[in-house]
């Protein structure tokens, strides 16, 4: 370790580009002061709890109506919203845990081998993950944060003078830019399915032209203005991968910072297909045996097509059911169970953060949604906004909000009732307000840690390894964004 800090002592930033040394600049702040994403939640819930405080909202109060689900007091809201979001954990628990068995079996490991063995150079491994980063996102994101994350750590295997913190920032990037834009893109799928968006939420809707109160992905994520914007976005990110990636001099490979590559298939790796440990017995068949995860398979699929039958498919699409499918795949992809129950055991670590922060996650919504906080935020951004300003409005409003609520779908529910209002009052289309909202969404996460966590525990590193690299592409890609849905927005409506 020494002699890495003698190398980069030698190599100055002045070395690189303007873009890179920002990059650089930025990660060595974040290296010194940021604190782990644990802490980060920690700073977040009291810095949340002083804006409600100096904005006026008392500390203690509870609305005569024990259902109600506003008028509370901070202090009672972070308690009403501690365990809100506990079925959200679980299911994003066994999202990360399913989809790191799907990316470690046998046929998926092969193929993220052969794209991890198509970048040459350290500039272009960094763009190259980055690009398959945000494709990956865009057809799910849950499945992006560990495929990508694997591909990273392989990539840098191969080209082990690239920036390991630079390719760990990449692999998270597709759910900073595009995520929200894609097939599992949370508002897009709320509004579209009656089953999913509130009845208020549905009301507000009718009001903008909608008569059955739902928005079609035809007219959200599927226009032709959504599919430009995400591409603006998509092409602004892997130019920026490509010049803040630094050269082989401010490098720090994943050899100088620890952390121990294994590879993916093969000799040494520790998915080689053979299970280890004691001799097996012959009761051992079952485990052994494909048969009971065929079986397994065959339950599962005969009950998915009869679910999806008659429906379209991206609305009836949600978290049970890719955790689901996610599951029956790796079953099937892993052949033998004892394969899968291994897979399974060595992705629960990568969950161990979103168990332990997202109920603080819940208390910091609790503060937002169950008091006035949220209705008086919006209110300050009706009074400041016109037609043409309101788009951008919301995106920056939305990625505020963002790195304090960072659940696309949860905060949807807090913003949409407000913000399609005055959509409606304002002349502005409602489904590109969903497209708005998406963008500015998805941007918060270049800032705030809570989605590195699967990311980073595959890697092996922590948040502020990556978050000066995350908030370079910020500085890029959300601006992009504002540029997008203002000059793009459809037709107003009146």
């Amino acid at each position: 370790m020494a002699d890495s800090h003698g190398k980069h002592a030698k190599h100055g930033v002045a070395d690189e580009g303007p873009l890179a040394r920002t990059a650089l600049r930025f990660t060595s702040f974040t290296e010194k002061w940021l604190p782990d994403a644990f802490g980060f939640v920690l700073v977040g819930t009291f810095v949340v709890l002083l804006f409600g405080l100096v904005t006026g909202e008392p500390l203690l109060k509870r609305p005569d109506d024990p259902a109600a689900t506003k008028g509370y007091g901070l202090i009672d809201g972070w308690g009403l919203g501690f365990w809100s979001l506990i079925t959200f954990t679980l299911q994003m628990a066994m999202i990360i845990i399913g989809g790191y068995a799907v990316a470690t079996s046998g046929p998926v490991a092969r193929l993220i081998t052969r794209l991890a063995r198509i970048p040459k150079s350290p500039r272009t491994a960094v763009a190259f993950v980055a690009g398959v980063a945000m494709l990956a996102s865009y057809l799910n994101w849950a499945f992006s944060l560990i495929f990508a994350a694997i591909l990273a750590r392989e990539v840098a295997r191969n080209v082990p003078k690239a920036d390991y913190r630079a390719l760990g920032a990449m692999a998270f990037l597709g759910l900073g830019t595009v995520w929200a834009q894609g097939l599992s893109g949370s508002a897009a799928l709320q509004v579209a399915s009656a089953s999913s968006s509130p009845a208020p939420v549905q009301e507000v809707i009718k009001a903008s032209g909608h008569a059955s109160g739902l928005i079609p992905l035809s007219d959200t994520i599927f226009t032709w203005q959504a599919i430009v914007a995400t591409l603006i976005v998509y092409a602004v990110g892997v130019a920026m991968a490509w010049f803040i990636a630094p050269g082989e001099g401010n490098a720090r490979t994943a050899e100088e910072i620890g952390i121990e590559l294994k590879p993916l298939i093969g000799r040494g790796s520790p998915y080689n297909g053979k299970q280890g440990g004691e001799e097996r017995r012959p009761g051992d068949w079952l485990e052994h045996s494909p048969l009971f995860s065929l079986l397994v398979v065959a339950l599962g699929a005969v009950y998915l097509v009869r679910y999806f039958d008659g429906k379209s498919f991206f609305n009836a699409l949600d978290l049970n059911t890719v955790n689901l499918i996610l599951f029956l795949l790796a079953m099937l992809l892993h052949w033998r169970p004892w394969r899968m129950a291994r897979a399974v055991r060595d992705g629960a670590p990568a969950a161990a953060g979103v168990l332990l922060q997202f109920p603080l996650y819940g208390g910091i919504f609790g503060m937002i949604a169950y008091t006035g906080v949220s209705a008086r935020l919006a209110g300050w951004l009706v009074q400041a906004s016109n037609q043409f300003l309101f788009p951008p409005l919301v995106a920056i409003y939305s990625c505020i909000l963002g790195v304090f609520v960072p659940s696309g779908g949860s905060k949807w529910v807090i913003e949409a009732p407000y913000v399609l209002q005055a959509a409606n009052e304002l002349k502005v289309d409602a489904g590109w307000m969903v497209v708005v909202y998406d963008l500015g969404e998805a941007s918060a996460n270049l800032l705030q840690p809570f989605w590195m966590l699967p990311t980073l525990a595959i890697l092996g590193l922590k948040a502020r390894d990556i978050m000066g690299y995350t908030f370079t592409m910020f500085l890029a890609c959300f601006p992009a964004a504002l540029i997008a849905v203002t000059l793009l927005a459809p037709h107003v409506t009146g």
